[in-house]
């Protein structure tokens, strides 16, 4: 695996705790135990693309309402959704 940043080939995978804006940009949530990419050679420390849109499709997708100010994110992610998919996300369409 490569660290994104500089390259190196000496990226570990580790958790952290990150925060993230919710979608509705009203507050900002801490989650806990969140998979990380950490690279001792550049000192960055990084979520994968796949968890990034992980964590945004499933805030998107639930009542976060119903979160606190800190959810892991095992927590997060058994979290119901109101919706089975994001229907707004065109990403994974094909040209």
């Amino acid at each position: 695996m490569l660290c994104e940043w500089c390259n190196s080939l000496n990226v570990t995978r580790t958790s952290s705790s990150v925060y993230w804006e919710l979608p509705d940009g009203t507050r900002a949530i801490e989650i806990l135990q969140t998979p990380t990419l950490s690279c001792p050679d550049c000192s960055m420390i990084y979520q994968s693309e796949p968890i990034i849109k992980e964590i945004e499709d499933q805030l998107f997708l639930i009542d976060c309402s119903q979160i606190g100010k800190t959810i892991t994110y095992m927590e997060l992610m058994k979290r119901p959704r109101l919706l089975k998919r994001n229907y707004f996300d065109f990403s994974s369409l094909d040209d």
